[in-house]
């Protein structure tokens, strides 16, 4: 069965395997691609996203850039991830078609009021202020999603500090309207994220794969290894958004479990800890389940034929 979604991201080296994933994989159809500030500024991650369409040939779906800014606080990007550009390592191409005319929350809105109710999935891999926009913009979309699959927070684990990971902590007030709606949602989070790691046998089997696109997947994973490394000590680099998109087209890749979470947003030392209950038994009425624990192997058997379907583009 093939699965609708709309994919908010912040492009970003993982974000930009995400957008691979979901459109080399069968199973996937992506109704939009929507941008919000996070690993860089709005105005660099929109062009890395319309530079990845053209690497990956993506055509038709509509690209719409959205927050420039979090709901109340300050900016906050990654550059020590992600670099200047947001996207560093690759020679990224000059995109091929512009931005939707729509703000992305309007994109993000009519094209879920335009599909029938429960069929159509949000993948947020980034801050979450446009997905609380549109919820608050217009109320209905959340009886009518059928899930949010998100790539953030951590029920064990920070990275942007030691409790809070960095696209729940950038917009912590949107992060605790999206987790506090009602509809049915999956937190895949650091815990989860940190098992996806491009490990020199995974780096192997994306370079046999020997397609530009794949190159690109390379030298992506090159630039991010050497900075993850650097800022957080990682032998090799933990690739988290992916995650997401791959539990939309196989829920089997990871497990998850029950539990209720919210948002931390007035500590000191906690603010955007996504925390999570395990005390008990969730509330009959829990909507909200963690991923727990990945298939490493599936996981980036995933990523390897999305690649390969994807073929050769050339730029």
């Amino acid at each position: 069965m093939v699965k609708k979604i709309i994919l908010d991201c912040d492009p970003g080296h993982d974000d930009a395997i995400a957008m691979l994933l979901a459109h080399g994989n069968p199973n996937i159809e992506l109704l939009a691609v929507t941008t919000v500030v996070g690993n860089q500024t709005l105005e660099k991650v929109t062009r890395n996203a319309l530079a990845v369409a053209r690497i990956a040939n993506i055509t038709g779906v509509p690209f719409a850039a959205g927050s420039a800014r979090p709901l109340i606080r300050q900016v906050e990007i990654a550059p020590d991830i992600h670099g200047d550009s947001g996207l560093d390592g690759p020679v990224l191409p000059e995109p091929a078609f512009e931005v939707d005319s729509r703000h992305a929350v309007d994109l993000i809105i009519e094209t879920i009021m335009s599909h029938p109710p429960k069929t159509v999935t949000i993948v947020p891999t980034a801050g979450l202020t446009n997905i609380a926009l549109a919820a608050r913009l217009e109320p209905r979309i959340v009886e009518r999603v059928k899930e949010v699959v998100l790539m953030g927070g951590g029920y064990h684990v920070g990275n942007w500090s030691a409790v809070a990971e960095f696209n729940i902590k950038i917009d912590p007030e949107a992060a605790h309207i999206v987790f506090n709606e009602k509809w049915p949602l999956t937190m895949v989070g650091l815990d989860l994220t940190h098992q996806a790691l491009a490990t020199p046998d995974v780096v192997e089997k994306i370079r046999a794969v020997g397609t530009n696109p794949a190159k690109f997947v390379l030298e992506l994973l090159e630039f991010f290894g050497t900075m993850y490394k650097s800022a957080q000590g990682f032998d090799y680099p933990p690739v988290h958004d992916p995650c997401a998109v791959a539990y939309v087209i196989d829920p089997s890749v990871m497990t998850t479990q029950k539990v209720p979470v919210d948002i931390e947003l007035t500590g000191t030392l906690t603010l955007g800890m996504t925390v999570a209950d395990f005390r008990s038994p969730p509330p009959a009425d829990c909507h909200t389940q963690v991923a727990v624990k990945l298939d490493h192997q599936r996981f980036w058997d995933l990523v390897v034929d999305a690649l390969e379907r994807i073929g050769e583009v050339k730029i």
